[in-house]
């Protein structure tokens, strides 16, 4: 919202979850012509080897540009002990369809913390500052806000893994699955949005958690909350990643022992990653136009034109054609625009409203709100 302007934001949002509903679908399609069920199978059969490297390298480095939990009194500590006492245990199945009721824990956690957002939006909203041009139609940063949204809806790497663990698995069947996914998930994701933006509006940061102050109660529970999201979210990615070395490297067969090497591995440097960074906003973008746009607009858009023997004037023709080149684009000039013009970053401050001689409403009563909206005024004066 930030990044593109809040009415155009919302508009992308939608277009962005379409996109990625019809390229699910489209992968699936893509899959049943050309007789496959692997994404990197796929991409083999139709472009070769080459198209195969590419798309390893696009899968391997998916889970790699994360950074996972932005947690700064003792995250590292934090960060290392999650990983080897829950992380790793998971990532350890070998079957995915065994991690459905750690993934539906997972999204009932991503409801609780959407209910945080909503009530500081509430509380807190009023009383933040709003910046000149926060109502504006659109900004020069939207590309940026694509790459970021890209990253939000990118699933594609996992879809064959998913597909398959469906009980008798059908191109129509997948598809009802992926229309009501991605309508729960575009409704959440504009929830999100729509409360962070109207709190902060251009304060707004890549983590919208960096905004809220350490003395809040309510949003640490939150965070802790999204960082068990995390944990039980980042072993689907696991897979992927392990997946892939297995193809490229093993044949697609894993020993047991080849089996737990290869995933310590995965998230060992994985788990270093995330102990380097600590601005989230800088890695969804450059996640999103280097991993998730190829993955979600270019690849399955290339793969069904070059095995769909429809006519060019079939709908689902027509759509390829046009999403190929706005990936590209997507793709091209996000990245430049992610390097030159980069999210803001606290790197763990606490912004100009979370200072002592500033107001608080995380722990407050609505009698001591009156007393202390004083002091915010000040403060905000120095600020401007």
């Amino acid at each position: 919202m930030k990044q593109a302007g809040f009415p155009l934001g919302i508009l992308l949002l939608f277009w962005v979850s379409y996109v990625t509903d019809f390229s699910l679908v489209l992968l699936i399609k893509g899959g049943a012509l050309s007789g496959t069920d692997t994404y990197q199978s796929l991409v083999n059969k139709t472009f070769g080897f080459p198209g195969y490297i590419l798309l390893s390298v696009l899968q391997f480095l998916y889970p790699f540009i994360v950074d996972p939990e932005n947690v700064f009194i003792g995250r590292h500590f934090i960060i290392g002990l999650s990983t080897v006492t829950f992380t790793l245990p998971l990532s350890l199945y070998r079957n995915i369809a065994k991690l459905g009721k750690v993934s539906l824990i997972s999204t009932g956690l991503t409801t609780l913390i959407l209910g945080i957002v909503m009530a500081r939006a509430i509380s807190l909203g009023p009383h933040i500052p709003k910046t000149e041009d926060a109502w504006v139609f659109a900004k020069p940063n939207a590309i940026q806000a694509v790459g970021v949204m890209s990253f939000a809806f990118i699933c594609h790497h996992n879809s064959f893994l998913v597909y398959s663990s469906l009980e008798e698995p059908t191109v129509a069947k997948w598809s009802r699955l992926i229309h009501m996914s991605i309508v729960i998930s575009v409704f959440i994701c504009i929830f999100f949005a729509t409360c962070g933006y109207l709190t902060f509006t251009g304060f707004t940061q890549g983590d919208l958690f960096e905004n809220y102050c350490r003395n809040d109660d309510l949003v640490t529970f939150g965070r802790f909350c999204y960082g068990v999201t995390v944990i039980l979210t980042y072993p689907m990615e696991c897979f992927v990643t392990r997946e892939v070395i297995a193809n490229v490297f093993f044949g697609g067969n894993l020993s047991s022992v080849f089996h737990i090497v290869v995933t310590v591995m995965v998230i060992t440097v994985a788990t270093l990653v995330s102990l380097l960074i600590d601005c989230l906003g800088i890695v969804l973008e450059l996640n999103g136009v280097l991993c998730a746009t190829p993955l979600i607009f270019i690849i399955p858009s290339a793969c069904y034109l070059k095995l769909s023997e429809e006519p060019r004037t079939h709908s689902d023709k027509i759509m390829s054609y046009v999403m190929l080149p706005i990936g590209a684009a997507v793709m091209v000039f996000g990245f430049v625009m992610a390097i030159t013009n980069p999210q803001d970053c606290t790197h763990g401050q606490e912004m100009f409203y979370c200072f002592p001689d500033n107001f608080s409403l995380t722990n407050t009563s609505e009698s001591h709100i009156q007393q202390t909206t004083q002091l915010s005024i000040l403060n905000i004066s120095i600020f401007q």
